[in-house]
Formats: structure tokens, sequence, C-alpha cells
């Protein structure tokens, strides 16, 4: 199905910022549909044919629907919706005071002209189900009095409201969750039985009718602990601005969404909107508390690797053979890799780490301690592709990989005089191909992978077992050596041992060499 700003491109003509209008009132259009008990269903003028297209459509959760199917996409003729049209030219609302009649369910129809600036962009209809019509009770009027309320300010171009900020936290209230009407000084007009619960929960008890709700709640949150209390909450309390807090106090926390009402450009009254989310912000303490913990375990344990690289560096000072400082040098090398990939994850909050960042700093330490020996030879890295996002259990392995791959190829393939390293990435879902080339001397005749060389044994380690995947050594018609590693990404939870034959790659393209690199 096509989405709004889809119908809106294909079939209206209006400017972007009208665009965006409706865009805003569709976004909080729920709260209309629920408070009239009604489906609101948003018409434009399709250019094509001067009649009118239903480019949106929204139906309530406190009473029956009127269409089962959906009318978004529908085209009607101009003159078939007499309201529609009647509303467009008078920009007023109009209704039928006889109810139509639709699969045998008789239904009020109205229509309530969509203005913005004075000018009408669109018409909202608004159809009830009368099928179950009784006398209604007293929640019902507030809510089609508040509903009424907010109709007139769509006709008036006073909703929605511009810059209304609504807060950025979950747990938005709906009008299912609670429902205060205030008048103009803030007193409280009517409160539903939900709204009462959650009032109860913060030891608001007895009659609230014609009190204050600031003079209610506003001793209760000076009674909380150290938190810090919102400054817009006086102003979403007395219902003057439109915007949305929480209250904590007693052990239960309430969100809380003001919606002024206007006449004339003149605020008359106010709905407040409330919901407990005591079990949504516990919840979410829960994940900040777990995802700290995480970044401090990660942030030890890197501390604990550099602590374990620098003893290493100091131990290799202090070794009078070459070969064992050598050796001290690169187990320090792959320490301090490990330790890297702890680094970013620790500063991040989650699990996944931009793998192109840290391949940078791997592989700019790589090329500096491999190419330390000797201050004549210049080498770059270049890089094309990119890694993106990937979890620490794919991160690490792929880390000591490539930096395995590119201190060989500054140690032996770029040894004579220096050259370049490129590494290529590519990313198709979870198979990932990565390809490290240099344009040094190339593979040394009856190579053999793995045969002697520590570093190529760790890395046919951990590419055909941790990682799932394959590696092969090649010499380019162009000169030097190309290593492609093919692998499959784990996802979050599954095993290694859980993988198919089919999650491993097919074999890299590139002919495999005869084998054994240092």
């Amino acid at each position: 199905m096509p989405t709004l700003n889809d119908l809106l491109t294909s079939y209206a003509d209006l400017d972007p910022a009208d665009v965006e209008w409706l865009h805003l009132l569709v976004g909080d259009w729920q709260m209309l549909s629920d408070l009239s008990f009604a489906d609101l269903v948003l018409w434009v003028r399709d250019r094509t044919s001067d009649g009118w297209i239903a480019v949106a459509h929204c139906r309530p959760s406190t009473g029956a629907t009127v269409y089962y199917d959906d009318l978004v996409g529908t085209l009607a003729p101009r003159g078939r919706r007499a309201q529609v049209d009647r509303a467009w030219e008078l920009r007023r609302i109009c209704r039928d005071r006889d109810p139509e009649w639709h699969d045998d369910v008789p239904v009020r129809e109205e229509a309530i002209p969509v203005v913005r600036r004075g000018n009408v962009v669109a018409v909202m209809g608004r159809h009830t189900n009368l099928a179950a019509a009784r006398t209604p009770s007293r929640l019902e009027l507030t809510y089609q009095q508040c509903a009424d309320d907010l109709a007139r300010m769509i006709a008036a171009g006073d909703f929605p409201i511009l810059g209304a900020p609504t807060g950025s936290r979950r747990g938005a209230p709906r009008v299912g969750d609670g429902l205060l009407r205030l008048d103009r000084e803030g007193r409280i007009i009517y409160a539903s039985p939900n709204a009462l619960s959650a009032l109860h929960r913060l030891s608001c008890l007895g009659d609230l009718a014609g009190q204050s709700l600031v003079e209610i709640i506003t001793p209760l949150v000076d009674r909380t602990t150290s938190e810090t209390v919102d400054e817009s909450l006086p102003l979403v309390l007395s219902g003057r601005a439109p915007w949305r807090c929480d209250i904590e106090a007693q052990g239960v926390t309430l969100s809380l969404r003001a919606i002024p009402l206007t006449a004339g450009g003149q605020r008359i009254s106010a709905i407040v909107l409330m919901r407990d989310v005591s079990e949504l912000r516990r919840r979410e303490r829960e994940l900040l508390t777990k995802d700290a913990t995480i970044r401090e375990v990660h942030h030890r344990v890197k501390n604990n690797l550099q602590t374990v690289a620098a003893l290493l560096r100091l131990q290799a000072r202090r070794i009078p053979s070459d070969e064992g400082r050598a050796a001290l040098q690169e187990a320090m090398r792959r320490v301090a890799t490990i330790a890297l990939v702890h680094e970013t994850l620790s500063e991040g909050l989650g699990e996944t780490v931009d793998f192109d960042e840290v391949v940078e700093r791997t592989i700019a330490l790589a090329v500096e301690l491999a190419g330390a020996g000797s201050g004549t030879r210049q080498v770059s890295v270049r890089r094309e592709g990119s890694f993106g996002e990937l979890e620490a259990q794919n991160a690490t392995p792929l880390a000591l990989v490539l930096t395995e791959l590119v201190t060989n190829a500054v140690e032996h393939g770029l040894a004579a005089g220096g050259g370049t390293v490129t590494i290529e990435a590519r990313r198709e879902g979870r198979r990932l191909h990565a390809v490290v080339q240099d344009d040094g001397t190339g593979l040394p005749e009856g190579f053999v992978a793995g045969k002697d060389g520590l570093g190529t044994q760790i890395v046919k380690a951990l590419v055909g077992g941790e990682m799932r995947g394959r590696i092969a050594w090649s010499s380019p018609p162009e000169g030097g050596t190309a290593v492609s590693v093919d692998v499959t990404l784990r996802g979050r939870g599954k095993d290694v041992d859980e993988a198919s034959e089919d999650d491993v790659p097919p074999e890299p393209s590139a002919a495999v060499a005869p084998a054994g690199m240092q």
C-alpha cells in the first residue's frame, strides 16, 4: 500500500509546507479518533480528476469502526461526497442531520476542513458508527466535547501545533490511558476513571473536581528523592503548553501530555493525558544499568590487556636476542589489537562496533610496528569499501586476521623498498569478503600457507574455525600478493555449532598458491 507521502506527491497539488502540515496532523490524529469514537479519513483534491482521494484512514480504539476495509487510495468524483465538497467551499465544519447507511449500519458523517494559514489544504471526514447508540455517559460526553474542540481548532488552523515538543522517551499517553479536562485556570473539570487510578497511585485521594492539578502534584514531587524535576512540569500540569513530561513520586512514574484547547486564538481549556509508565521506566533503568555494566567490563578488559601489552614491551627491551625481541613485539601487537576492539566497545552503547574505525586504528598500529625496523621503507595503506557495524564476536577475530595480514605484507612483501597495501571490503548481509593486497615482491617459491609461520597459522585458525570462512593466497598478474578472506558473520546468540553447511562461504575464486608466510 502506498504511503501518505507517496499519495500526496502523486495526486495532490500541495507545497512542501502543506504536506508537512498533513503529516503532523496524521501523526497525532489517533487522539481525535479515540475522543470522537469515530473513523477519520483524510481527503485531498485529486489534481488529475478534480475529485477527492483518501490518503489516510484512522480507526478508533475506543469504539466500533465504520469501515472494515481501508479507504486509502479510494477515489471519489466531485459531488459524490457532499459534506467534503461543502467543507472545502465554505471553509467550515459541515454535518448531515440524517445518518448515512453503510453495510446496514447507520453512520453520522461530518467533514472538517484542514486549514493552514487561512487556506484549506485538505478535508477530514469523521464517520461515527451509530449502531450501538445509547444514552452517553459523562466520560463519553467529555470525550466528545474535547473532540469537538479539537475539530474546531483544525478548522481554524490552530491544530496540529507546530514545534510542540512531545519528548523522545517511550510511553506516550493515549486517550484510553487516562484523561483530565482542565479549565482555563488549570483546575480539574473532569477526570476519567483511569486518570483517577493513576493519580491515586500518587496518593492523590478524595474528590479532585475543582482542584488545581498543579497544587495537587507539586507537593508530591517535592517529597521525592534528588531526581531532577522537569522545568516544563508546571506548564504541563496547568495545560498552558503542548508539552510532555514525566512525574516520579511515591515510587510511581506518570507520563503526562498537555494539549491546550483554544477558540479565537484564546486558550479556553486543556486536555491532559496521563499514563502509568512505572514498569516501563523500571525496565529502561535496568537496561541502562546493564549497558553501563557491559561497557565497564569492556573497559576493564581493555585496561588489563593494555597492561599485558606494556609488560611485553618492557620485557622485549630487556632481551638481547633480536629474534626473542621480535617475538615479544608480535605478541604485544596482537594483545593491543584485541584491547583496541574492547576499547571501542566500551565507548559505545551496544555490543557492536564501527569496524571501519577499528580497522583504521589497528592497521595504523600494525604498519608502525612492522616497519619500525627500517626507517627507509615508505608504506601507505589504502582502504576500499566498508565493513560496517560488527558484533564483538566478529570484530575481535577479524581485527586479528587483518592485522596479521597487513603485518606480513609490510614485513615480507614490501620489505625491499616499501609500497602500498590495499584493503578491500565487500559486505552482503551476513557474508563478508575482504582482500588484503600489496604491490611488493609477491609470494616466495614453494609457499605453503601456515607451514611454519605463526602469523599465517593464527589467520587460518581464526578464519577457518572461529569465523567459519575460507582464506586463499594468490599472486595477481600485476605483481604483489593478494589474500582473499570470505567469512559468514555470526548473528546475535547464534553459536558456531548451529551453522549449517549453507552458511559456509564458497571457495574464493583466487587461486591458492602452494604455501609458508612467516
